[in-house]
C-alpha cells in the first residue's frame, strides 16, 4: 500500500486519461495521494479530482515561480480553501532561482505569507526548492514553521541540510530521481533520512523514473521509487510501503 504525497493529476498532460491513469495507480497499489494545485488554474481541478475519489486529497498554495501574479485576493481564496475537508496541506510554497519570471524578492514575501497562513490555519507546508536551499532554510526558520512542519518536496539536495530539515519538523520525500544512474545525492539521502520521516512521491507528470525516464510519468510509478529506496536501504519493499504510508497518513491527519 503506497502513498504518493506528490502528484499534479490536474496538469494538462492528464486531460485526456486521467481516470484511466488514477485507476491504473490504485491496481499498482497505490492508495493514496495528494493532489497539489499551485495557482488560479490548477487549485480548483485539485479539489474537484479529491472530492471525486475517496483516497485522494488536495494542497491549495502557490508556486514561487508564479509568485508576481498572486494577490491578497488569491492568499484570501487559499485560506477559504483550507477548511475543505479534502485540503490536507499549504503548498506547494518555496523559492525557486532557476526561471526567472518571479523576483526573488517577491518569492521571498509569497513565501513568507503562505507560511504565515499556514501557520493560521494549522496545516503543514508543502516546499519547493530549486536552488534556493539557503534562503529557504533561513526564511522557514525565520517564520518558525516548525510549528507546522511539512514536507521537502522532491528533495534533491546535499545529506548535510538533512537534519536541519528535521529538527524544523519537516519529512523528506523522494521521487524519480533516486532512480536515475547519474543521481548519487538523492541515493544518499535516501538511505541517511530516519524510516519514520521519510515519504515517497512521483511530481507526475513529472520527473518519471528509471526505467520510464524522459516519458510521462504517473502515480503507478511511485512502487519504482519505493522498491529502490527499499533496496538502498536493504529492507523490504513491503516494509517501506508501510512506513512511508504510516508518515504521510500522520502528517496529513488522515484515518488509515
Amino acid at each position: 500500500m503506497l502513498f504518493d504525497t506528490h502528484v499534479h493529476m490536474n496538469a494538462e498532460q492528464f486531460k485526456q486519461d486521467r481516470d484511466e491513469v488514477i485507476k491504473r495507480a490504485f491496481e499498482t497499489g497505490v492508495k493514496y495521494m495528494v493532489v497539489v494545485g499551485f495557482d488560479r488554474e490548477t487549485i480548483p481541478l485539485a479539489i474537484e479530482i479529491a472530492e471525486q475519489y475517496e483516497t485522494i486529497y488536495a494542497a491549495v498554495g502557490w508556486h514561487p515561480v508564479d509568485a508576481i501574479d498572486m494577490t491578497d485576493k488569491d492568499l484570501e481564496w487559499i485560506e477559504e480553501l483550507s477548511n475543505h475537508p479534502k485540503v490536507v496541506a499549504i503548498g506547494e510554497m518555496g523559492l525557486d532561482y532557476h526561471w526567472d519570471k518571479s523576483p526573488k524578492d517577491i518569492q521571498k514575501e509569497v513565501f513568507r505569507k503562505q507560511i504565515q497562513l499556514a501557520k493560521k490555519v494549522k496545516m503543514p507546508i508543502i516546499i519547493h526548492n530549486r536552488e534556493a536551499t539557503e534562503d529557504i532554510i533561513e526564511i522557514l526558520q525565520e517564520e518558525n514553521a516548525k510549528e507546522v512542519g511539512g514536507i521537502m518536496h522532491c528533495y534533491n539536495d546535499s545529506v548535510k541540510y538533512v537534519q536541519t530539515c528535521l529538527d524544523m519538523n519537516f519529512y523528506i520525500s523522494l521521487g524519480g530521481p533516486v532512480t536515475f544512474k547519474n543521481a548519487p545525492l538523492p541515493k544518499e539521502v535516501a538511505v541517511e533520512v530516519p524510516l519514520n520521516r521519510l515519504l515517497v512521491e512521483t511530481d507526475a507528470p513529472f520527473l518519471a523514473p528509471h526505467p520510464n525516464r524522459g516519458k510521462r510519468n504517473e502515480p503507478a510509478y511511485v512502487k519504482l521509487v519505493a522498491e529502490k529506496i527499499a533496496e538502498l536501504r536493504g529492507i523490504s519493499f513491503e516494509e517501506l510501503s508501510q512506513k512511508t504510508t504510516e508518515n504521510a497518513c500522520a502528517l496529513f491527519q488522515i484515518n488509515q
